[in-house]
């Protein structure tokens, strides 16, 4: 029987949790504070992240990260991206590295500030590993838990980890594709999150379909010209990390960022629309480092842009739109013009 660790006890790493568990997979789930975790384990139920879900008493929860660790065949890191680095190295500090140090894979989406380094580069860095994968898509816990049918790709350099994912998280509910392409799934999943926000404040200013249309088929051609940039594969933003996991992203009620777009569009700023929320929308720090990368690699990002002068210069929502319905004209020759 395998074991796998889960490292972050919030709604995705609960949700695929208790995918493993379905399978008969051995797991234990590891979170930051130890009164949540003392209370998971009386209730069985993840009340603030994925509540009215009773959780089996196979799965166990810990806030020990050496016992969560211990003697796994894979560590998943299901924790929110700005706190990754320091993660990784408390996960260091109780990991035996020899011949049967495991496999990890992240399944968080961002991009740390300032070093501006990917998740899978993060774990790699810290934990001094090439055993790294990542795996995305449109893929919301509350769905994946409750088994309603969806599909995810993981990326990775090592085919042979690609093809262990694969296999290890594939269900009759859960299709698994695998990709050589880490740099365009994890910046697909990571830079979503703006173009979600972008959609949350076109839905908080009453803006309709024509409107969420135009920036989801505007924000892969914008994804997709920093990701070519980057190193990327054109090819992975058509797929599931990309265009697919914005569509869901941008639509859904399940979006924290969409949502966090709506309550900006409807006029609270950004420190009041965090002030509600329990969950991490990864947009609002991911756009800081958007800002940077299209500086560093000279790329224009338009609808990201104006996310961020939104969010941190105070610009008006209503005129962010303006100014993007303005700017010069052009021809649109394919997805990366």
């Amino acid at each position: 029987m395998k074991k796998v660790g889960i490292i972050g006890d919030g709604a995705w790493g609960t949700a695929l949790g208790l995918l493993l568990d379905r399978s008969g997979y051995k797991l234990s789930v590891w979170g930051y504070f130890p009164d949540y975790i003392d209370q998971l384990n009386q209730t069985r139920e993840n009340i603030k992240f994925l509540p009215g879900l009773k959780i089996p008493e196979s799965i166990t929860f810990t806030s020990d990260m050496r016992v969560c660790a211990d003697n796994c065949d894979l560590i998943l890191l299901a924790v929110p991206s700005h706190v990754m680095r320091n993660t990784c190295r408390t996960l260091k500090s109780v990991l035996k590295k020899n011949k049967d140090y495991p496999f990890f894979l992240t399944v968080s989406k961002g991009i740390e500030n300032n070093s501006l380094l990917r998740m899978s580069q993060i774990i790699g860095q810290e934990l001094d590993t090439a055993n790294v994968a990542a795996l995305s898509g449109p893929t919301h816990a509350e769905e994946v838990s409750r088994c309603i049918p969806s599909a995810a790709v993981v990326g990775g350099k090592n085919e042979y980890i690609n093809n262990y994912v694969q296999k290890l998280f594939s269900t009759d509910f859960f299709r698994v594709y695998t990709s050589e392409d880490i740099i365009g799934v994890e910046l697909g999943g990571a830079l979503k999150n703006v173009i979600a926000v972008a959609a949350g404040i076109s839905d908080g200013l009453g803006f309709g379909d024509n409107t969420k249309a135009a920036l989801i088929t505007r924000g892969v051609a914008e994804i997709t010209r920093l990701g070519v940039a980057m190193g990327a594969n054109p090819l992975t933003f058509a797929g599931l990390s990309g265009i697919g996991d914005l569509i869901v992203t941008c639509t859904s009620r399940h979006s924290r960022n969409r949502g966090l777009g709506e309550i900006i569009g409807k006029g609270k700023t950004l420190q009041e629309a965090l002030e509600g929320m329990e969950k991490v929308a990864e947009g609002v720090k991911t756009v800081l480092s958007v800002k940077q990368l299209s500086v560093k690699y000279k790329v224009e990002t338009p609808i990201a842009a104006k996310v961020y002068s939104v969010l941190y210069d105070s610009l008006n929502p209503f005129d962010a739109f303006t100014d993007l319905m303005l700017r010069p004209l052009k021809q649109e020759i394919n997805f990366i013009s």
